[in-house]
C-alpha cells in the first residue's frame, strides 16, 4: 500500500492528469474486491447454485465401522470451470439452465484446453465409462466433491452418458466411442473394448503434460488422494494392486520386493515423463496388435519386464520396464481392494484411514460391486430407494456361539453356519414376498472365504480373521436377486436391501420413525394372540408358525407401517397355502445362491450351497463327484 501511496504523490506533483487515472484505478480495484469478497462470502451466492436434478446426494458415513462423516459439498460449490462449448464459468453440480440448448457435441472434444480448464496443480483426475454406469460416474463424482476435489474429468463412451452428465453439470468429455448403452460382462469383446480405451485415453493426455490419476469407475475415493501421491515426485507410475497379504503396516508404499500379485489398473496416476509416455505407447502398440491380451495383463507384462533395483533407500520407488521407468506400488491397505477392504477389513486392523476402495474380488457383476458399496454405505441411490412402497421387513438374525465359534474352521463349520442362516433368510423372504415387502438383508458371517482358485480357507500370510462378516455375493447370486425372473416361473419378484439400509444416514425420517417390533411366541401361551395390545406401543406379539391367512390378516392393519421388524425367523411362517405358489417360490429360491469354491486337490473344487439342504437326509458339503453332478441344486 505504501507503493501506491508514493505513486500516487509523485503523479500528483507532476501531472494532475495522471492523479486522475491513479485515483480511478485504485477505485475500481477496490470496487471490484468488495464485489468479489461479497460473492464469495454470501450464503447466498453458494446455495442458490444447487442442482435440483441431483439433490438427492446427500453424505453417507465412511462405513458402520469407523472414519470420519462426509461433508455434504453439493450445497456449497467452490471450484469453478468452464462447460465445453460455454466462455460462463460453472460450478460442478451446478445444473445448465432448463432453457438452455446442449452444446454440439464437437464442443465436447478431448483437447490440451479442456483438461488445462480442470486440472490443479498441473493434476487431472479422470474415468470414464457408459451410460449403464452413470450411477457409479455419480457416485465417483460426488465422493471427490465431498472431499473439496474437483479437479476431475468424464470420458462418456455414448453420447446418451454425455448428455445426462453434462445437465447434471458433471464436467465430460467426448471418447467418441459410440458404444452401446448397455452394462458388459466381464471378459466379454466389450469389455476388452473398454480397456483398450483407457490405454488410448492415457496416451491422448499424457502428451499434454499433466499428472493423469486414472481411475474405474467402480471405485469410489474416501480420502483426498493428491496429497499421498504428492509424496512421490520422482514416481513416474503409482499403481494399486491386487496383493491380498500386507507388505507393510503403515502407509508407506508397499514393499516392492513382497508384491507377487498383478499391478492393477483400476487405480493409477501417470506423470508425463519420458518413461511413462514410452512405456503407455507401447501398451497400446500391444493392444492394438492383438485384441484377445486383456489390457491389464498387458500392463504387468511391459511394467515387469524389469523390476529393480530400488530408487532410493527410503522412498519405496523402484525401477521398472525400460530400466528407466520409476514405478510404485500403492499400499493394499489403504488403497483397497474387494478383499483387502470388505473381507480382511485391513485397514481397520491397521488402524490406518483408507484412500480408496476398489470393488474387486466380488461374484456378482455389476449388481454385486453396486451392492458391495452398499453395504460399506458409500453409494448414492435416489430417495426411493430409502422409502419403496410396501415398506420394509427386516429380522434380528441368531446365530448360536457353538455355530459361529466352536470348533475348527473347516468346510462343515463353515456350511453348518452357512445354511443355519439360510434357512432364516429364506423364510424372511416367503414372509417378505406374503406381505409385498422389500426384505433387509441381516448381516452374513462365513468361516472360510470364496476366492477363484483352491485355497485352504483363508489365504495364507493374510489378515482374514474367522468368522468374519461376509459380502452377500459371497454366498448368493445378487446379480439373479435383483434381475426381472418370470412371474409365470418364480413367482412375484422380492425386493432386497443391503444389511447396513436401516443405518444409513440417507434413510429419511419418515421411515425411521415409522416402525413395528414383531416379537415371536408360543401359541397358547400368556398374551400369544396376534395382538398389539401390549405395554411398549408399536410393539406386536406374532404366534409362531402362523398361517398364510393369519399373516395376511393381522398384518394388513400395518401396510402403512414403513418397517417392520420381527425378534426373529425361527419357526417364523409356515408355508403358503397355493401349492402353485409353492412351487414358483422354491424355484426362486434355488437360484439365489451360489457356490463355495474352492477345495484343494479336487477337480472341480466348488460345492454348491442349497437353499433347501434341510430337505436332504445327510446333507454334506462335497465338491461333484462325477460331470453330471456338477450343475446347481434344481
Amino acid at each position: 500500500m505504501g507503493g501506491w501511496r508514493n505513486a500516487v504523490q509523485e503523479a500528483a506533483a507532476s501531472k494532475p492528469l495522471f492523479l486522475t487515472i491513479y485515483t480511478t484505478i485504485i477505485v475500481g480495484i477496490v470496487a471490484t474486491s468488495f464485489y468479489v469478497f461479497s460473492a464469495i462470502y454470501s450464503p447466498s451466492a453458494s446455495t442458490s447454485t444447487q442442482s435440483i436434478s441431483t439433490s438427492w446426494l446427500s453424505s453417507p458415513p465412511l462405513s458402520q465401522n469407523g472414519g470420519s462423516n462426509f461433508s455434504n459439498n453439493i450445497s456449497q460449490p467452490t471450484d469453478k470451470a468452464s462447460q465445453p462449448g460455454s466462455n460462463q464459468l460453472k460450478t460442478i453440480w451446478e445444473a445448465p439452465p432448463n432453457n438452455s440448448k446442449m452444446p454440439p457435441l464437437e464442443s465436447f472434444k478431448l483437447t490440451k484446453e479442456l483438461v488445462g480448464e480442470r486440472a490443479k496443480d498441473n493434476v487431472i483426475i479422470v474415468t470414464f465409462g457408459n451410460f449403464a454406469f452413470m450411477d457409479f460416474i455419480l457416485t465417483w463424482v460426488k465422493h471427490l466433491t465431498d472431499l473439496d476435489v474437483s479437479n476431475l474429468l468424464v470420458g462418456a463412451m455414448d453420447t446418451k452418458l454425455l448428455e445426462a452428465l453434462y445437465w447434471e453439470g458433471v464436467p465430460v468429455f467426448d471418447m467418441g466411442s459410440h458404444m452401446s448403452t448397455i452394462d458388459v460382462g466381464w471378459g466379454s469383446p466389450t469389455f476388452h473394448k473398454m480397456g483398450r480405451e483407457k490405454v488410448l485415453l492415457i496416451n491422448a493426455i499424457l502428451p499434454f503434460g499433466y499428472e493423469l490419476l486414472m481411475c474405474d469407475t467402480d471405485m469410489v475415493w474416501l480420502k483426498d488422494p493428491l496429497p499421498y501421491l504428492a509424496q512421490y515426485p520422482d514416481a513416474d507410475i503409482l499403481t494399486s494392486s491386487d496383493q491380498v497379504v500386507p507388505t507393510v503396516v503403515d502407509d508407506r508404499l508397499a514393499d516392492w520386493k513382497q508384491v507377487g500379485a498383478a499391478y492393477n489398473i483400476g487405480i493409477f496416476h501417470w506423470r508425463p515423463t519420458e518413461p511413462a509416455i514410452k512405456l503407455a505407447k507401447e501398451w497400446k502398440d500391444m493392444l492394438l496388435a492383438d485384441d484377445k491380451i486383456w489390457d491389464q495383463n498387458g500392463f504387468n507384462e511391459l511394467a515387469r519386464k524389469q523390476t529393480g533395483p530400488a530408487v532410493d533407500d527410503d522412498s519405496g520407488l523402484f525401477y521398472a520396464f525400460d530400466g528407466t521407468l520409476k514405478l510404485g506400488i500403492l499400499p493394499e491397505s489403504i488403497f483397497c481392494s474387494g478383499h483387502t477392504y470388505f473381507v480382511q477389513a485391513m485397514y481397520e486392523q491397521l488402524r490406518l484411514e483408507p484412500y480408496a476402495l476398489h470393488t474387486t474380488f466380488q461374484y456378482g457383476g455389476t449388481e454385486g460391486k453396486r451392492h458391495r458399496l452398499r453395504e460399506a454405505m458409500v453409494f448414492y441411490d435416489p430417495p426411493e430407494y430409502y422409502d419403496a412402497p410396501g415398506g420394509f421387513l427386516s429380522f434380528k438374525p441368531s446365530i448360536p456361539k457353538s455355530l459361529l465359534l466352536d470348533g475348527e474352521h473347516n468346510l462343515e463349520s463353515h456350511f453348518s453356519l452357512i445354511n443355519y442362516q439360510m434357512k432364516q433368510i429364506r423364510s424372511a423372504l416367503a414372509i417378505a414376498s406374503l406381505l409385498n415387502r422389500t426384505l433387509v438383508m441381516p448381516p452374513l458371517w462365513c468361516r472360510l472365504d470364496r476366492l477363484w482358485f483352491s485355497h485352504p480357507g483363508v489365504l495364507e500370510g493374510s489378515m482374514t480373521r474367522q468368522p468374519f462378516l461376509c459380502p452377500l455375493d459371497h454366498i448368493f447370486e445378487v446379480n439373479v436377486m435383483l434381475k426381472d425372473l418370470p412371474e409365470e416361473e418364480f413367482g412375484p419378484a422380492i425386493n432386497i436391501r443391503e444389511y447396513s439400509f436401516l443405518n444409513n444416514p440417507l434413510l429419511p425420517q419418515q421411515v425411521k420413525e415409522s416402525w413395528l417390533d414383531v416379537q415371536l411366541c408360543q401359541e397358547g401361551t400368556e398374551d400369544c394372540h396376534a395382538s398389539s395390545n401390549t405395554s411398549r406401543p408399536g410393539l406386536l406379539r406374532f404366534p409362531k408358525n402362523s398361517t398364510e391367512e393369519m399373516f395376511k390378516t393381522v398384518f394388513s392393519s400395518f401396510k402403512d407401517v414403513k418397517v417392520i421388524q420381527f425378534s426373529s425367523m425361527q419357526g417364523a411362517f409356515y408355508s403358503f397355502t397355493d401349492k402353485t405358489r409353492v412351487e414358483k417360490f422354491r424355484n426362486r429360491m434355488k437360484r439365489y445362491v451360489g457356490i463355495w469354491c474352492c477345495v484343494e486337490n479336487h477337480t472341480p473344487g466348488h460345492i454348491y450351497y442349497d437353499m433347501y439342504w434341510d430337505e436332504k437326509s445327510g446333507w454334506k458339503p462335497a465338491p461333484p463327484q462325477t460331470p453330471e453332478e456338477d450343475h446347481p441344486p434344481f
